[in-house]
Formats: C-alpha cells, sequence, structure tokens
C-alpha cells in the first residue's frame, strides 16, 4: 500500500502548469469528511472481538476484499495514468485542459475516486467494524462532495457544454449508474 502512494506522489511531478484553482474555502468540507473518515478505517481491527465487532471475515472473504482492494487501486493508477498531465490532487484548470472521455473516463466520470471507494468499501469489509463501516461511508460523502465541487468547476471552465454533454453520457461514480448534467 505504501508503494501505490509513493508512485503515487511521485507521478505528481509530470503534471501540466496550472492555469486556475478552486478556492481553498470550498474544499475545506470534503477534506476533513475524507480525513475524518480515513481516520476512522485505521483503527485497528485485527484481533478485536468488542462490541463494536459487526462480522467476521474467513481467510477465503478477506482474500476476497485483498483482490477487491488491488483492483480499487489498480483502476485508481488506470485512471490517473490515461489523465496523464492533467492530473491533479486539488481541482485545477491545467492549461489546454479538456474532458477526457476515453479509458477509464468512458466508464465513469472519476475513476480515480470510483477505484479508490472500492479499496475502502473493502477494506471496511475486511476489518467488519463498526469504525470501518462510518468511516467507508464517510469518505464516500466527502469523495461525492469533491466531485460535485469539481463537475460545477469544470462546467464553468470548459468551454460551453463541453462538460454538460460528457456528463449527459457517462455516469459520475458508479459504472452503469444514472447519468446527468446536474
Amino acid at each position: 500500500m505504501e508503494s501505490f502512494w509513493l508512485s503515487w506522489i511521485a507521478a505528481a511531478g509530470w503534471s501540466r502548469p496550472t492555469d486556475k484553482r478552486v478556492n481553498v474555502k470550498s474544499q475545506i468540507t470534503y477534506r476533513l469528511l475524507m480525513l475524518g473518515g480515513a481516520a476512522l478505517l485505521l483503527v485497528p481491527a485485527h484481533g478485536y472481538a468488542g462490541p463494536l465487532r459487526l462480522w467476521l471475515v474467513t481467510r477465503r472473504e478477506g482474500w476476497v476484499c485483498t483482490g477487491l482492494i488491488l483492483w480499487g487501486l489498480g483502476f485508481s493508477w488506470w485512471a490517473r495514468i490515461h489523465l496523464g498531465d492533467l492530473w491533479s490532487g486539488r481541482i485545477t484548470k491545467k492549461s489546454e485542459h479538456r474532458v477526457i472521455d476515453s479509458g477509464p473516463y468512458a466508464i465513469v466520470r472519476h475513476p480515480i475516486y470510483t477505484g479508490l471507494l472500492l479499496a475502502v468499501y473493502a477494506t471496511a469489509v475486511a476489518k467488519g467494524t463498526v469504525p470501518g463501516v462510518l468511516g467507508a461511508l464517510v469518505v464516500t460523502i466527502g469523495v461525492w462532495m469533491k466531485a460535485r465541487v469539481e463537475e460545477v468547476w469544470l462546467r464553468n471552465e470548459l468551454t460551453e457544454d463541453a462538460y454538460a454533454s460528457y456528463a449527459r453520457r457517462v455516469p459520475m461514480l458508479i459504472p452503469l449508474g444514472p447519468k446527468g448534467d446536474r
């Protein structure tokens, strides 16, 4: 897991220059939610058998969760690589910014978030604790809020109807889920 995050940070070096970014005030709430949810996910569960334990997973179920975590992180990496130098950890408009609608971006509008959410939920299932489940839900709310802020930003910053047209064709976070430009 550490190698995933280290490679993710290292890849930030190939990003295009930023023309414009969302102000800090509009990012605080979703960032705090994502951080708080991640903190809940980090509450140790191994060997815990108290009242906050919801279920125990078998070895086989644990391996399925591990596979889903790896699949989610791999999907996020595919999306990150496909986005190339337009990627940013913040909501920004890059020089020569455009809608990417191929590869994983033809499946969902925010495939990096989708992959990370899959990994988060597989982690929560593997833990089987109240803090794990709550953490996954809080992270989901934060990710959804960030995606909505990003979508409003892109609709306003890109050429007329470019993002709205994309949103009408491709679901936001869940493959085969609802589509819509609002």
